[in-house]
């Protein structure tokens, strides 16, 4: 089948959907609020490839290193422009416009076209950020566009250096598949954690859509859930400004600032379906979740790696010298859940300046957006004044087992280049030797 309701038995099929749309079928079988739409299957992307005589080529590639990583990328930049430029496949063109006509005939809420690649939102493969999805869309031209780009996207440079860096696929021997939903008009958003190392549950929110998380745009809200699903903690975010569509964002008035997206009630009942969404997908879960007029929809689900322990800064004898932070600077943020580390700090207020980080190092920033994955292979933790728990470079943090302390008020100017730091992934501690 190349196209299914996301309502169906069927689209609940990991291999044929990818795991974040069957994820979300499962949801939406087991009762919990999640947008109507459909799937675009796996087989419609190599039916599209084989249209073009691509599919040897395709199947062929791998990913290497050295000098064969070239030839690689030239293959990739020429199944990408192909992609982008030469025409769909007659029934291909037709079951895709069928299936959006009906979409717009039941919604009048722009659309929106999310990869779903085969690989995605595994454990230890969450290619979490590593790939776009393209909100607002308005007509039939915009939509294919958003299509043809999600198949491209397999064929990035990021999303290779992401497989050859922390993933034993290829994009050979993969496939896109691809989600079409109408946009949620979204009040707040945010994330959610079924998990964490002492037992509890956490929420995030901001104003508006929940890219502004995703990307580590602003500080959200954070809230901890205990384990009977009440409220143990509220911390209010820096949301400075919020996402509205796919056309850029908003100020929020000042008022909003630190006010909560969520009140106590809103915040248990969202924590009610974090707990039906992990006991449905048999594991611990990471959700995205976005709430308009009508109520909480459940717009993501992945698993939680299994690894994260409680840790407590001051008491690692990995340090050398476990007492020896107690009587040092130290700063709170939001952890991404899982690791503990130190090393030199590197103060990076420009991506210009990332060839300045070197192996072993904090990484010590003003926004940890995604794009920031390709240098998490050689940094002992990172620091950012930005962003939260459920950003998506917390998630692929959490996947490689590196600490991460997020929304840290005026980290780059409060540690100074050069110093040893510790950085504490669960406890949400930075701290550092004057």
């Amino acid at each position: 089948m190349l196209i299914v309701p996301l309502g169906s038995a069927a689209a609940a099929e990991a291999r044929s959907f990818g795991p974040k749309a069957a994820n979300l079928a499962a949801l939406g079988q087991a009762g919990l609020p999640v947008p109507g739409g459909f799937c675009v299957s796996a087989q419609a992307y190599w039916l599209q490839l084989e249209s073009l005589g691509l599919g040897d080529l395709a199947r062929r590639a791998t990913v290497e290193a050295g000098d064969r990583a070239a030839e690689l990328r030239r293959r990739a930049l020429q199944i990408r422009l192909a992609l982008y430029d030469r025409p769909l496949a007659p029934a291909l063109l037709d079951a895709l416009l069928t299936a959006w006509r009906t979409m717009a005939a039941a919604s009048a809420a722009p659309g929106v076209v999310r990869s779903s690649a085969l690989v995605e939102d595994r454990f230890g493969s969450s290619f979490a950020g590593q790939f776009e999805s393209y909100l607002g869309l308005q007509s039939e031209e915009e939509f294919l566009i958003a299509v043809r780009s999600c198949w491209a996207a397999l064929w990035s440079t990021r999303v290779l250096r992401y497989m050859e860096g922390n993933s034993s696929a290829t994009p050979g021997d993969t496939a896109m598949a691809i989600l079409v939903q109408p946009l949620v008009q979204a009040r707040c958003s945010g994330g959610g954690l079924s998990r964490t190392a002492n037992g509890d549950r956490i929420l995030t929110a901001t104003w508006g859509l929940g890219s502004a998380i995703a990307q580590g745009e602003v500080v959200p809200d954070r809230i901890v859930l205990r384990p009977d699903g009440t409220v143990r903690d509220s911390q209010a975010g820096r949301k400075y400004h919020r996402v509205t569509c796919s056309h850029g964002s908003k100020s929020v008035p000042r008022s909003l600032f630190a006010a909560p997206c969520l009140d106590t009630r809103q915040a248990v009942e969202l924590g009610a379906m974090l707990i039906k969404a992990e006991q449905t997908l048999g594991q611990p879960v990471e959700i995205e979740w976005a709430l308009d007029e009508a109520g909480f929809k459940l717009l993501q689900a992945r698993p939680l790696p299994p690894e994260m322990q409680a840790t407590e800064i001051g008491d690692r004898a990995a340090s050398g010298n476990e007492k020896v932070w107690l009587h040092h600077p130290r700063l709170q943020g939001q952890p991404a859940g899982i690791g503990w580390g130190a090393g030199r700090a590197c103060v990076v207020n420009c991506e210009c300046e990332l060839s300045r980080v070197g192996p072993g190092d904090i990484l010590v920033t003003r926004v940890a957006g995604p794009a920031l994955s390709s240098i998490l292979s050689r940094v002992a933790g990172v620091v950012a004044e930005l962003g939260g728990s459920t950003s998506h470079l917390a998630s692929l943090a959490r996947e490689r087992g590196i600490p991460m302390v997020l929304g840290v008020l005026d980290a780059t100017e409060r540690i100074p280049d050069g110093v040893h730091v510790a950085v504490d992934g669960v406890a949400g501690v930075v701290q550092w030797i004057r």
